[in-house]
């Protein structure tokens, strides 16, 4: 018995001896859990805090750039125009191999006497300039910052100009029913792509959007509600509230978007909504404007901070003059429509670059719509998107001037939407 209790009391000194060991090792492990957790909560602040400055700089480095650019970007010949009209095709323009934002014009002409030909040369310089080889990703990813500041809080204006027929359409937009995995997917859904995928990384800082779309048309200086039924005419009026400063369009649809997929939905439907008519420029040439609009509200859960972001991707109408389009009747009267809220876009950004006391938005339903994503709120980019073809020499001149002054304007340092 004695032999026995000896082991027994040996057994329970180990066995203290062990718990001992084990309560020491439970105490150091909560104790490294909790410098572990507080560590988290460190590096948790830290990230929120850099993603405050992420926004800053980024701001920073897109105001250096300019509130205001323009980017060239020429079509690629179609098969049937290189097979029909080779002598036609790019003979008129040259690039720079070593400057991607030098473009120039190329004229022969005869002199006034007829006797020998006179070369002209018309040098154009933008932001950055695109050939006619250049994929969609590649676009896109000149202008992703610029989407970024939409989801940071700015407002955003991007805007394809030029004639008819000379990619507007596809630069934005992308081939009709393109799947979404296309790599001819336009900046639009390329955009809305970026911006999910944005905010998902961006839920682990604390923050949630959420977004709407809008499409809207304007025709006649008219607005057509794409998402509406049938795209029908019906008085809509835009409206500027003063206390907000957001801008709405009565009876106009919105509609809630969560995915990609929606958006998508939400363009097929638009598209098939938009007015088109035949010019002598393009048998399917768009006689409007259009112009999608997400609009990003954003709320961070861990520092209370909220934004509020627009991105407007306007698909601006053929930009030909009457004599190239040989509009006459119904046609007529758009062109001039046309021609009048284009050349109204143009007085309101020089008026903005010159600091004017009265900017003339009410002067077309187009700037008055875009009047909170125009000027000190806003940045603004443009395509001058331009034909390949010798042909349309004229009206590639008129477009390159036309944005040549737009890319000389300076609109001054955009003002971020966020409390």
């Amino acid at each position: 018995m004695e032999s026995e209790m000896r082991a027994n009391k040996l057994r329970l000194e180990q066995t203290e001896e062990t718990v001992r060991v084990r309560d020491a090792t439970i105490a150091r492990l909560e104790k490294e859990l909790e410098e572990a957790g507080i560590a988290v909560l460190n590096l948790e602040g830290k990230v929120r805090e850099e993603e405050t400055i992420r926004r800053k700089l980024h701001n920073t480095v897109q105001e250096l750039k300019g509130n205001i650019r323009v980017f060239c970007r020429v079509r690629p010949p179609l098969p049937a125009e290189i097979e029909e009209k080779k002598e036609d095709v790019l003979t008129h323009i040259s690039f720079e191999d070593s400057d991607d934002q030098v473009i120039e014009l190329k004229q022969t002409s005869e002199s006034a006497s007829g006797q020998k030909m006179v070369a002209k040369s018309y040098p154009f310089s933008f932001d950055r300039v695109f050939q006619p080889g250049t994929k969609q990703l590649a676009v896109f990813d000149e202008i992703s910052q610029l989407v970024q500041s939409a989801l940071d809080g700015y407002n955003v204006c991007i805007f394809a100009y030029g004639q008819t027929g000379s990619g507007k359409t596809f630069t934005m937009e992308g081939p009709t029913n393109a799947a979404e995995d296309s790599e001819d997917l336009g900046m639009i859904p390329r955009a809305v792509h970026q911006i999910f995928d944005t905010a998902t990384k961006l839920k682990e800082k604390g923050w949630t959007y959420d977004m709407e779309a809008q499409f809207l048309e304007i025709y006649n200086e008219s607005i057509r509600d794409l998402l509406g039924s049938a795209g029908a005419e019906g008085k809509h009026e835009i409206k500027h509230h003063p206390v907000t400063g957001k801008t709405s369009v009565t009876d106009a649809s919105t509609v809630l978007v969560t995915t990609p997929a929606e958006v998508h939905k939400v363009l097929r439907k638009a598209s098939q909504n938009r007015a088109v008519a035949s010019t002598n420029c393009n048998e399917r040439s768009s006689r409007s404007h259009s112009v999608f609009t997400l609009r990003l509200t954003g709320t961070n859960s861990l520092t209370s901070e909220t934004s509020s972001g627009i991105l407007n991707l306007i698909d601006l109408a053929g930009s030909e003059r009457l004599s190239s389009s040989g509009s006459t009747g119904d046609r007529l009267k758009e062109t001039q429509a046309i021609n009048k809220s284009l050349s109204c876009l143009g007085d309101v950004i020089y008026a903005l670059a010159n600091g004017d006391k009265h900017v003339p938005y009410r002067n077309s339903k187009l700037t008055y719509l875009l009047q909170g994503s125009l000027g000190g709120n806003s940045k603004t980019l443009m395509f001058v998107n331009v034909s390949p073809l010798a042909g349309s020499f004229q009206e590639t001149l008129c477009s390159l001037r036309f944005a040549t002054k737009v890319n000389s304007c300076q609109i001054g340092t955009a003002k971020k939407m966020i409390k």
